[in-house]
C-alpha cells in the first residue's frame, strides 16, 4: 500500500558519524543547540538549526538562516566529511535505550501517499513551525532529517530484516544521552526488492514523530510539481526520507504542558475551580501519572494529583477519552481561555524524556505558573485515532528514543 523507495543517500564517513550526528531540530531550543554544538563545527545542528551561527538577535526565520544551513551542508561535502552512495540503497536504523531495541527501515516515502491518506496523521501542525521547515526544504533542496513513521507489524518483513542485522553495521556509537545508534546499508537488489515487496503488504504507515517535517516535504513537493510543466512523477521532490518502525517495537512517553499564567486567578481561586471536575489531592512527591485519567499538577512549589471525574471523559470516543482532551476541555479552555494549542504562546510542551524536574524548573524560575504531567497515549490509541481520520490535540505523543539527524540526507536539487 504505502510506497517506499531506495535512494542514494548522503552520509558521514564512519570516523565522523558520531561527531556529525545530532538530536532533531525540534527537541531543543536555539540556546540549547548553541551549547551542544559549541566546539564541534561538524555537528549537524549547524545545518538544521543554523541560527546558532548567527548573532543572538538575528531573526530566526530570516533568509540568512536558511542560506547558512545550506552553506554548512555544502561545507561538510567540500571538506570530505560526508559523501553520496553511488548505488540506490535502503538503510536499516537501530536504536537502543537500555534494554529497549527498535529497528526501522530508512527509505524514501511518496508525497502522494501523504495526500491520499496512505500515510496517516494523528495531529495538526503548528503554522510557524511548518513554514520554517518548508523554507529549509525549499532553500536547501534537501530533506535533512528523516521523519519517524510506524507501520502495523508484518512478521515476515521483521524476520528478514533481523537476518540482515547479522552483518557488521556501518555505524555504531553511543550518543552522549546513552542511546546506541546502529545503521546498516542495504544495496543488494534482491534484498531491496524483498523489503519493498513485503512492505507493500502493509495497509498504511503512520506519522509517529515529525508531522511538521512530513507536511513540509509534501507541500513543497506539491509546489514544485505544480510549477514544473514537465513533471513526470520521478523527480526527487516527489519523495522524502522516513524511518518506518513496526508498531510493536515503539515506546511512547508522556508529553507534558506548562502554562505562563493563571489568567488572572490566584492559586487559591484556581484550585477551587478545579474541584467540580477533578479530585484534587496535595502530595509530597512529584506526580508521574500511573493510569488514564490521572494527572499531575505543579503549582507554587507544590505537587497535586488530579483524578478526573467520570463526566469529564467519554470512554467510547477515541479523542474525548484522552487525558490531553480532558485537560483542554476542563482546565485550559474554561479557566485559561487557551483554545488554540497550535498558536497560543501562553502554553508550551515538555517531552517526558526531560523528566518531571524540568516542569519544576520551568515553574520555579518564574517563567511558567503551572505545569501538568500526563499519562502517555498508547500506540493502539494512536492507530485507532488515525484510522478513524480523527486528530489528537497538538503535542500529545513523545516517542523515545529519538532518531539522530545527519546520518543520512536526501537531496533533490
Amino acid at each position: 500500500m504505502p510506497e517506499i523507495k531506495a535512494f542514494k543517500g548522503w552520509r558521514p564517513k564512519a570516523s565522523h558519524a558520531k561527531a556529525i550526528a545530532s538530536v532533531p531540530y525540534d527537541v531543543i531550543s536555539s540556546k540549547e543547540a548553541r551549547e551542544l554544538a559549541q566546539g564541534n563545527p561538524h555537528s549537524f545542528l549547524h545545518v538544521i538549526k543554523p541560527e546558532i551561527d548567527l548573532p543572538l538577535d538575528h531573526d530566526p526565520y530570516g533568509k540568512a538562516v536558511y542560506d547558512t544551513g545550506k552553506s554548512n551542508f555544502e561545507n561538510l561535502i567540500s571538506e570530505g566529511l560526508i559523501f553520496r552512495d553511488n548505488e540506490p540503497s535502503i538503510y536499516l536504523y537501530q536504536l537502543q535505550m537500555g534494554e529497549h531495541i527498535q529497528t526501522g527501515i530508512l527509505a524514501l516515502a511518496a508525497i502522494e501517499d501523504y495526500f491520499s491518506g496512505k500515510i496517516k496523521i494523528h495531529e495538526l501542525t503548528r503554522p510557524v513551525k511548518e513554514e520554517d521547515r518548508k523554507t529549509h526544504v525549499r532553500v536547501g533542496k534537501m530533506h535533512a532529517e528523516p521523519v519517524f513513521f510506524a507501520y502495523p507489524s508484518h512478521p515476515p518483513l521483521e524476520s528478514y530484516i533481523a537476518s540482515l542485522l547479522e552483518e557488521t553495521p556501518m555505524y555504531g556509537f553511543q550518543a552522549e544521552d546513552g542511546i546506541f545508534h546502529r545503521m546498516w546499508r542495504i544495496h543488494d537488489s534482491v534484498a531491496i526488492d524483498f523489503i519493498i515487496t513485503e512492505f507493500d503488504k502493509v495497509p498504511a504507515s503512520y506519522v509517529a514523530d515529525g508531522h511538521h517535517r512530513t507536511a513540509a516535504a509534501a507541500l513543497v513537493g506539491k509546489e514544485m510539481k505544480e510549477n514544473n510543466p514537465n513533471h513526470t512523477g520521478e523527480e526527487g521532490y516527489n519523495y522524502f526520507m522516513a524511518v518506518h518502525f513496526p508498531d510493536t517495537q515503539l515506546y511512547i512517553m508522556d508529553y507534558n504542558r506548562v502554562v505562563k499564567d493563571l489568567n488572572g486567578l490566584s492559586p487559591e481561586e484556581f484550585l477551587q475551580r478545579l474541584s467540580p471536575n477533578f479530585e484534587v489531592q496535595e502530595v509530597s512527591d512529584a506526580v508521574r501519572p500511573e493510569k488514564l485519567h490521572e494527572l499531575g499538577m505543579y503549582l507554587k512549589g507544590t505537587w497535586y494529583k488530579l483524578t478526573a471525574k467520570a463526566h469529564t471523559y467519554d470512554p467510547d470516543d477515541p479523542i474525548k477519552v484522552l487525558d490531553v482532551s480532558v485537560l483542554s476541555r476542563f482546565i485550559l479552555e474554561p479557566l485559561f481561555q487557551i483554545i488554540d494549542l497550535r498558536r497560543d504562546k501562553r502554553i508550551d510542551f515538555v517531552g517526558g524524556m526531560r523528566g518531571l524536574q524540568e516542569l519544576e524548573k520551568r515553574v520555579d524560575s518564574g517563567e511558567m505558573k503551572v505545569a501538568f504531567s500526563m499519562y502517555p497515549v498508547s500506540m493502539g490509541q494512536l492507530i485507532d485515532i488515525a484510522d478513524a481520520g480523527m486528530l489528537m490535540p497538538p503535542k500529545t505523543t513523545w516517542f523515545e528514543p529519538k532518531l539522530r539527524s545527519g546520518l543520512v540526507v536526501n537531496t533533490f536539487g
